[in-house]
């Protein structure tokens, strides 16, 4: 009976080992599939927070190879697979890689700004424009688990800074063709003035009158200049942006500024015409910025065409809800290579004039172009060379006043 009991109490025993043994069991692999969603959801949360990155980001591994690239990578590739191929295959261009194999071979975080002057993005995909700047971020990661092991990481940030790089660039571009644009009359005007003192020209009352007047014609340019500089550069600061909107007469907005060109227009014996429908068209906007727009058109024209006999015809009228203005004349017209250039700042269709015109400051376009944008309209320009030139302003939804 006793050996009974034994036989029993083990087998009692023997079955309790296996039952724990086979709780601990579950217990492991009921851990390891919590441990393996914590995981899952961990690696989702992070994958959703990069894709929410407005810069590509990429993860790249120590022979190179990407592991990871969230959704603005991929976006820069338009579907063309990165994961699992090396840095060397994704871009395109040599120079872009530079910074990150220098990061992968030396453990150094290393930051670059790249120009590709061609019509792709670092990663292959065709771009809009001719030219983008790319920022290059990429520095070694510490304590990267992969597969219970750790691993040489190495991330990389992609920024798209063209836009800085071009705004830059204009900046740059702005103060090298103002300098230029003032060192010109300020030379001319030093020139005479040595004249004037040094070989006794005081004595010639007739040629220091004819000193003076070129002298006070080029003042007169650079007070111009500075002042569409000026203009210039607080539009670009923003303060366009506060328009003082105010209902106004459109017909005595231009009728002001043909007063302010009348003794151009006498002297050249042009005309300006109004075709403004209904006469009492009125619109809502900055009058002051408004009358920027029509004074540059009208005198562009005027001095585009010097030669007696001009009619410019300067037309307002609402159609399907939009706000029309148009400037148009009849002259010499623009060359069709000139035309995409011309709104451009320091641009100028007539690259040669004689030494008794003063040529204009090349910002007239540019302040119209600023002005319109700044009340949310568009502007275009067509021409006909020899027949006709016109500029039309667009404000779509014009409300009916």
């Amino acid at each position: 009976m006793l050996e009974l009991l034994l036989i029993v109490i083990v087998l009692i025993t023997l079955a309790w080992a296996a039952y724990q043994h086979r709780q601990h069991q579950n217990e492991r692999e009921l851990q390891g599939k919590l441990n393996q969603r914590v995981r899952r959801e961990a690696l989702r949360e992070r994958d959703e927070l990069l894709d929410a990155l407005g810069d590509a980001f990429l993860l790249v591994g120590e022979t190179s190879q990407i592991i990871f690239a969230n959704a603005c990578a991929k976006s820069l590739v338009r579907g063309r697979k990165l994961i699992g191929h090396s840095i060397m295959e994704a871009f395109l261009d040599d120079q872009l890689s530079v910074a990150i194999m220098k990061c992968i071979r030396t453990g150094q975080p290393m930051q670059d700004r790249v120009v590709l002057h061609s019509s792709y993005t670092p990663l292959g995909a065709a771009g809009e424009d001719g030219i983008s700047a790319w920022e290059i971020d990429a520095a070694p990661l510490s304590g990267y688990a992969q597969d219970g092991e750790d691993h040489a990481i190495t991330r990389v940030v992609i920024r798209d800074v063209t836009a800085e790089y071009k705004a830059d660039q204009v900046r740059r571009d702005f103060v090298a063709n103002a300098s230029h644009e003032l060192r010109t009359p300020m030379s001319i005007i030093n020139g005479y003035l040595e004249n004037l003192l040094d070989d006794n020209v005081l004595d010639e009352p007739k040629m220091a009158r004819k000193f003076l007047e070129t002298m006070r014609k080029h003042g007169e340019r650079i007070s111009r200049l500075v002042e569409d500089m000026l203009m210039i550069s607080k539009m670009e600061s923003g303060d366009s942006m506060a328009l003082n909107v105010e209902e106004f007469d459109f017909r005595s907005c231009v009728q002001d500024v043909v007063d302010r060109l009348e003794p151009m227009i006498v002297k050249q014996s042009a005309s300006v015409v109004m075709e403004i429908q209904p006469t009492d068209l009125s619109l809502s906007g900055d009058r002051f910025y408004w009358t920027q727009v029509i004074f540059n058109l009208i005198e562009n024209a005027l001095k585009q065409n010097p030669a007696p006999g001009l009619r410019v015809t300067v037309k307002g009228y609402r159609k399907d809800g939009e706000l029309i203005v148009s400037v148009c004349d009849d002259g010499v017209g623009i060359p069709s290579a000139d035309l995409p250039y011309i709104f451009k700042r320091f641009y100028r269709v007539q690259k040669h004039h004689s030494q008794s015109e003063i040529k204009g400051t090349g910002l007239g376009l540019s302040i119209v172009v600023r002005a319109v944008e700044a009340h949310g309209g568009d502007i275009s320009a067509s021409s006909v060379p020899g027949q006709m030139t016109c500029f039309t302003v667009r404000l779509p939804g014009a409300p009916e006043l």
